[in-house]
């Protein structure tokens, strides 16, 4: 990776006037945006369906797309919906904040109605986009029209004729009743695929000309309830009854003394091994199609993974059972996958992370916030950097920088005003931002909120927080601006990351 600079910033949190951002003409002017800041890299959270909580880290599908991000003008402009019933429709009253409840009821009626339009009029190019995807699109289409039809129920509470269909001693032919039955429901979440494809890789293209490439997020655990694990429940770690015996989550650490319980079934690795990772390949090939380099999340579950006993309340009875390690990198090289990959390998780091870390050769994550803080291990300065890394100010999972150094003890304050020559005068934030523009890792990643300079009313998760307004952020209208990317290129500029094509 040579040396470059990128901004973090979330589909949703792009303006629009139907609460969320979208693929829509503001995607378009955000990378109008970085190319006149100089900037190579727009680095996004996952794009899959949501449900409960929101998360994009918990989706239905690790290879389905959300269908808020289908942008609803593009829509009326192909004559699928109608301009004046979009504005009739509440999308929610602060255009600051994503409004999902008025988002999720608003939204499907509208799409339904593209699909009633739509469907026979696009059905060659469905067709194909349906042989393209054939690995994961019929599953995941009858797995939500399924969900509709047992009212919202996960798969665990469905019927067991059907809940148990994708067994190996299931029965194939209940899938092919229940998916005559409920064919027209089926069709509409193939056809919204479709949309999203459709539009994603439009914007991509336009991306792609523009000089800016996309890093994306493949978090290393799917939900139970998704389309992932109904669809190959032998390649996780359930019983008979496809209950998890295990489930994932961190152990207790210096943030929280009972650990994070996270709640996801475990992979069952041996598995996984007898069909050469096979299931793994063809997720990482699909995040491929979307992304130019893809980050993933929790690095360090592959070399060891914190197992907890299904039916507890906490991950403190968990234990540490090794992962797939070295092999599973091998698997990945011989693929052919030609994928660039950003490894997630935060916390305290063992030897077993650290070893497989050196293996994968993968540039692991630094983040500034971390620096100062006695907690953490003092890798995180900058001094200790070597190019192979990529320097956060933070991530979506901290507050923004301003907020941040408020929080900060005295001392941590004082060492970090010493560290990085912060001033009141240039601004904090902005004294921050330079710090990471001037390291020697390849690759310095910013929050928008950030280069905004915004406190803690921008924040977009807190992890492990429910009702926290988490992925709600959005920006405005009158916030990105010609100035602001004049200023980030010349920063960009002084420290020799500016684009290729501008050098």
């Amino acid at each position: 990776m040579q040396r470059s600079s990128g901004i973090l910033l979330p589909i949703t949190s792009i303006p629009s006037p139907y609460g969320i951002g979208t693929f829509g003409r503001k995607a378009y002017e955000f990378i109008d945006f970085l190319h006149d800041a100089g900037q190579t890299w727009w680095q996004l959270l996952p794009l899959g369906p949501t449900g409960y909580g929101d998360s994009p880290y918990a989706t239905f599908s690790t290879y389905a797309g959300n269908p808020y991000f289908i942008d609803l003008e593009m829509l009326a402009e192909d004559g699928l919906v109608e301009k004046e019933e979009l504005d009739r429709i509440n999308w929610g009253t602060n255009p600051s904040y994503v409004d999902y409840g008025k988002i999720y009821e608003g939204r499907y009626p509208v799409l339904r109605k593209a699909f009633e339009k739509g469907w026979e009029r696009d059905l060659p190019e469905i067709a194909d986009f349906g042989e393209e995807n054939y690995s994961w699109l019929r599953d995941y289409a009858l797995y939500m029209a399924l969900k509709d039809h047992f009212e919202g129920k996960p798969w665990y509470e469905w019927p067991e004729e059907i809940r148990h269909a994708h067994r190996g001693d299931g029965d194939p032919d209940v899938l092919d009743r229940y998916s005559d039955m409920l064919r027209g429901d089926v069709n509409f979440y193939i056809y919204i695929q479709y949309l999203f494809y459709t539009q994603w890789n439009e914007l991509r293209e336009y991306a792609a000309e523009q000089g800016i490439s996309f890093i994306g997020d493949v978090p290393i655990y799917v939900p139970l309830d998704s389309a992932d694990v109904w669809a190959d429940p032998e390649l996780f770690q359930l019983d008979e009854d496809l209950v998890p015996t295990a489930v994932a989550g961190v152990p207790p650490d210096y943030f929280s003394e009972d650990g994070q319980l996270w709640g996801n079934p475990l992979y069952d690795w041996d598995k996984m091994k007898q069909t050469g990772y096979e299931w793994w390949l063809r997720r990482l090939e699909a995040a491929g199609n979307l992304f130019d380099v893809i980050r993933i999340d929790h690095f360090r579950g592959l070399a060891s993974y914190w197992a907890v006993p299904y039916g507890e309340k906490t991950a403190r009875n968990g234990k540490w059972i090794p992962g797939p390690r070295e092999d599973f990198i091998d698997a990945i090289e011989g693929s052919g996958l030609e994928i660039e990959f950003i490894a997630e390998d935060l916390g305290i780091l063992t030897e077993d992370v650290t070893e497989l870390m050196e293996y994968a050769g993968y540039p692991g994550m630094k983040i500034l916030e971390f620096s100062f803080d006695s907690r953490q291990p003092n890798n995180y300065r900058p001094y200790k950097y070597e190019h192979n890394c990529v320097c956060y100010a933070g991530t979506h999972d901290n507050t923004p920088v301003r907020q941040w150094y408020s929080e900060l003890n005295d001392d941590a304050r004082a060492f970090a005003n010493r560290y990085m020559a912060l001033t009141e005068e240039e601004g904090i934030t902005e004294g921050v931002l330079r710090t990471g523009m001037a390291s020697v890792a390849d690759l310095f990643v910013a929050q928008m909120q950030d280069w905004l300079d915004l406190g803690g009313e921008a924040r977009m998760n807190a992890p492990g927080v429910l009702g926290a307004g988490n992925w709600e952020w959005r920006l405005t209208d009158g916030m990105i601006t010609e100035e602001l990317a004049e200023h980030i290129l010349e920063c960009t500029v002084r420290y020799e990351r500016q684009r290729v094509d501008e050098v």
